[in-house]
């Protein structure tokens, strides 16, 4: 069997990661409008009868406001845990008759072909995951809010066939840019976002010798730039900068296999 997966969008304006195993194909969150969800799966050659479900990581509106909405149109499961359903639910987005399935932040389940590892993340959302996903073979760890790293979160993503890591930031742009000092505050904190320095610190500690691909990803456009993003996963890497991927806002990234 072959994992491969690819990203049609990443970043604060809606983030979606495709993961196909056999028949199997989930969305890792829905933060693009329904239309420009199927828009951008076309491009990678999927039609929304051709996805199996939607894995949420969390409440927020990049990650998670358009979940509810493309799986009622197309009567497709959600799979969150029970945090980020209450969340959803006081900010007004309900199911309705969607297809509602909770999640513990710490046990793996099978969707299909493909099997689901969620695990807990420090973030400034109600009951945060993050995924890894797996043919039972490679794995593909994904990780895109966080506000610090864990001995958790090391244990979980070592060894793995293929990373997508968030590098939210530049240290210095952000504190020399014009957000109010509460946003910063809010962004570098330990529940808020990873900068380009703490993704090359966390990459750096965990056991990197599968890793086939690693990808940048939910870079700021006012606040981090992708060859920075880049040049740090390199040097925890030890490769040449161009070796890293990036996901970006508008076009994600284009499949890539794991066999």
């Amino acid at each position: 069997m072959t994992l491969r997966f690819a990203s049609i969008g990443s970043g604060s304006k809606g983030n979606c990661l495709v993961a196909e195993a056999g028949s199997t194909r989930v969305l890792l969150d829905c933060g693009l409008s329904p239309r420009e969800t199927e828009r951008r799966l076309a491009r990678i050659g999927l039609a929304p009868s051709d996805i199996s479900g939607i894995l949420v990581t969390h409440e927020h509106e990049d990650h998670a406001g358009q979940a509810y909405p493309f799986a009622a149109q197309h009567r497709l499961p959600v799979w969150l845990t029970h945090g980020t359903q209450v969340a959803m639910a006081e900010s007004g987005k309900v199911p309705g008759d969607v297809d509602t399935r909770t999640i513990l932040g710490r046990d793996a389940f099978a969707i299909g072909d493909l099997e689901v590892r969620p695990y807990t993340v420090p973030h400034d959302a109600r009951e945060p995951v993050q995924f890894v996903l797996s043919d039972g073979a490679s794995r593909l760890g994904v990780l895109t809010d966080i506000g610090a790293t864990t001995a958790h979160v090391e244990a979980t993503l070592s060894g793995c066939d293929a990373l997508v890591l968030e590098c939210n930031h530049d240290v210095d742009m952000i504190w020399g840019g014009d957000y109010p000092k509460w946003l910063k505050e809010r962004i570098t904190g330990p529940f808020g976002h990873l900068s380009n320095l703490q993704a090359e610190q966390l990459l750096g500690a965990l056991d990197r010798s599968r890793l086939k691909h690693v990808f940048a990803a939910h870079l700021s456009h006012q606040n981090n730039r992708p060859e920075l993003a880049r040049e740090a996963l390199a040097r925890a890497m030890g490769c040449a900068p161009d070796w890293i991927g990036l996901s970006t806002q508008e076009e994600g990234f284009a499949w890539r296999e794991l066999r």
